[in-house]
């Protein structure tokens, strides 16, 4: 099992042309134990926000920065900031002139996911760690060269799958470990979004005031300003992020790899479309169910929206379904549910009600960021865990764009004798923008 874990993040060769932007810096362990910690944050309509307000929480954190393409945004941030703090931060609309600002010490990256990649490598460069919204990236290739590029800069990265530090989600993995469910065949990880409707289709038009649209697009194909793609709808378009399967997928089918301690699939296959809301102007499906064959057991990921209802009563969760019983956990907690009848009783397996959250994983995640960028360990979730988990989820989304089953070499880092699918593995920049050489 660990070997194959060592095969899914092994880094791979990666082509393109060199980036150049920043001079090679190795700050790493400037900030000792008792200094204080200043971060920036890029992109702050969604979770860089979120993000923010909590890494706060953390005694010695300072905000020295705010950047976003969206003047709006960022005056408003910067106004609920200064009454959070008491100081204003300084602001920016390109990143690149905030990591010129010599007192910050991270950078909490909170982008849409196409440019994840960019943002990181250049971070790295000047010398900064790293907080990382998750996917990792919008691309295999682009997460290979992330993983690369903090071995060599020697950056400490936290990706933002905050369970990784959530006490009862690593409770639920030593119970499973234990082996009291008996042999795991298959293990569904679902997410349902009731929350979300349609986008409804309208026309394309001008980028309101105040907006850097040409910076907001960056390195992904040009095209006119839709408000449908911008802020939040992004990730329901391929050319900036992979819909629920990234989105959702990769906190959830983490902890399903976690629990099985099991890494590379043998095969993967998937089908959905959009069924919900055929006509409305998403491009990812609305339903989608992607199977994972591990050879002795099945991961199968799962998800629609406009609907909670769904498996055990959970809209979002990972189910262990063992010979003797089945162990649930989401965000609110974990609980095991044994076998009443047939073969699969086990003679003193007894039901453990759910065992709830603490309600704090967010802030047990960034108080783990903290404490790695002063001692230099790798975080609860670094960029080689987070990196494995944005691959497995691009492969179902590669099967499903495909519309085939696709077989993973996970030594090489490519598709076995598949060359239209290794092209859905890359990506290619828009000018002046270009993929990082590492």
């Amino acid at each position: 099992m660990q070997t194959d874990r060592r095969n899914f993040i092994k880094k791979s060769a990666v082509l393109g042309m060199g980036l150049g932007a920043f001079p090679l810096i190795m700050k790493g362990g400037d900030v000792s134990a008792n200094d204080k910690v200043v971060v920036g944050v890029i992109g702050l309509a969604g979770m860089g926000m979120s993000n923010l307000r909590s890494i706060l929480k953390v005694p010695g954190v300072e905000c020295g920065a705010l950047c976003d393409v969206d003047a709006n945004v960022l005056n408003e941030r910067a106004a609920e900031t200064e009454k959070l703090t008491g100081k204003k931060p300084r602001l920016y609309g390109d990143f690149r002139k905030m990591y010129e600002q010599k007192d910050i010490d991270a950078v909490i990256i909170a982008t849409p996911d196409h440019w994840h990649c960019l943002q990181m490598v250049y971070a790295c460069q000047a010398g900064k760690d790293i907080y990382l919204e998750k996917p990792v990236a919008n691309s295999i290739v682009e997460t290979n060269i992330m993983i690369d590029a903090v071995k060599r800069y020697n950056t400490v990265v936290q990706v933002g799958q905050w369970q990784r530090s959530d006490p009862h989600w690593m409770d639920s993995v030593k119970y499973l470990h234990q082996g009291h469910i008996g042999r795991i065949r298959l293990v569904k990880v679902w997410s349902y979004v009731g929350w979300k409707g349609a986008v409804p289709v309208v026309p394309d038009g001008p980028a309101p005031a105040g907006v850097d649209y040409d910076m907001w697009l960056g390195p992904a194909p040009s095209r006119a300003f839709n408000p449908n793609r911008f802020h939040h709808n992004f990730r329901w378009y391929w050319d900036y992020a992979g819909g629920l399967m990234t989105d959702w997928g990769v906190h959830l089918l983490d902890y399903g790899l976690f629990g099985m301690d099991s890494y590379v699939p043998d095969a993967i296959t998937s089908t959905g479309g959009k069924y919900a809301y055929p006509d409305d102007d998403m491009q990812t499906p609305d339903t989608q169910i992607a199977t994972y064959d591990f050879g002795d057991f099945a991961l199968i990921w799962d998800h629609t929206i406009g609907i909670y209802g769904s498996n055990y009563g959970r809209g979002h969760g990972v189910a262990f379904i063992g010979a003797h019983g089945t162990l649930v956990v989401d965000r609110g907690g974990w609980e095991v549910i044994p076998e009443s009848s047939g073969t699969g009783v086990k003679e003193g397996l007894e039901r453990v009600p759910v065992q709830k959250s603490t309600g704090r994983g967010l802030d047990l995640h960034m108080e783990d960021f903290i404490r790695c960028i002063k001692t230099r360990e790798k975080p609860s979730c670094d960029i080689e865990l987070g990196g494995h988990i944005a691959r497995f989820a691009h492969l179902g989304n590669i099967a499903f764009r495909l519309g085939r089953k696709l077989n993973w070499d996970g030594d090489n880092q490519r598709f076995v004798n598949d060359p239209q699918a290794d092209a859905f593995a890359r990506v290619e920049y828009r000018a002046p923008w270009k993929l990082p050489v590492i």
